[in-house]
């Protein structure tokens, strides 16, 4: 077990260091892709021509291979962390784009009337109204779009980026120790898995109209999550 956890000093990181780098490297792209997504999503309601151009750009983007994005990058952020962040935060837009679209296009328009007649100018409506109902969609795009990103970031040790868990794999080949690429795996993939469950936990915080037991309620009895919210953002 010392020589799992036993780190090459040529990384310059101890195995928690290289935990911590691989996490920020993973959820910063991801946090500036939903912060670029929300109104950007908001225009492709508003402007449901600028919606297929923008999902176009996004998949175009998305379909470039992450290696080919960094070799692009490295000339003007050199081996960095940015240069394996911005890809990660391009490829999320492909995903929670769509997810915010979706889940705002689905608040019932009888919601938005009455948010309107309660003096709600646009900006205030889509965020106290149009976004929490959405949550349960934009959550399930950023599960997609997290888990990923965890998985990319260790791609970025083929440019010598030294912050992520992919170099325990390159060094594995190097110093012949198979250790350290079960260790790589191994991290990468309970990170990915706890993150998801944070996530999902998150969504039963911020949806409590939705069911959280085994049985849901029966659809008569089952608040409308429409009018939950409306009513929060009223008092």
């Amino acid at each position: 077990m010392n020589g799992f956890f036993d780190i090459p000093s040529d990384l310059q990181h101890s195995w928690i260091g290289l935990v911590g780098l691989h996490l920020r490297e993973a959820l910063l792209p991801v946090l500036a892709g939903l912060v670029l997504a929300l109104p950007l999503a908001q225009l492709c309601v508003r402007f449901r021509w600028l919606y297929p151009p923008v999902l176009w750009v996004t998949t175009v983007l998305y379909a470039i291979p992450s290696l080919a994005f960094f070799v692009v990058l490295i000339d003007y952020t050199g081996q960095s962390e940015l240069t394996v962040m911005i890809p990660l935060g391009v490829y999320s837009l492909v995903v929670l784009v769509p997810a915010i679209v979706d889940g705002v296009r689905s608040v019932p328009q009888e919601t938005l009337a009455a948010a309107e007649a309660m003096g709600f100018g646009p900006v205030r409506r889509y965020v106290q109204v149009q976004l929490p109902i959405a949550v349960p969609a934009i959550i399930a795009g950023l599960r997609i779009a997290v888990v990923s990103s965890i998985s990319l970031v260790s791609v970025g040790a083929l440019i010598g980026n030294q912050g992520a868990l992919g170099n325990l794999l390159t060094d594995a080949l190097f110093y012949h120790r198979t250790e350290l690429a079960v260790n790589s795996v191994l991290t990468t993939a309970v990170l990915a898995i706890l993150i998801d469950g944070l996530l999902v936990g998150l969504r039963i915080l911020l949806t409590p109209w939705m069911p959280s037991g085994a049985r849901p309620k029966p659809k008569a009895d089952r608040p409308d999550p429409a009018a939950v919210a409306l009513e929060d953002v009223s008092r």
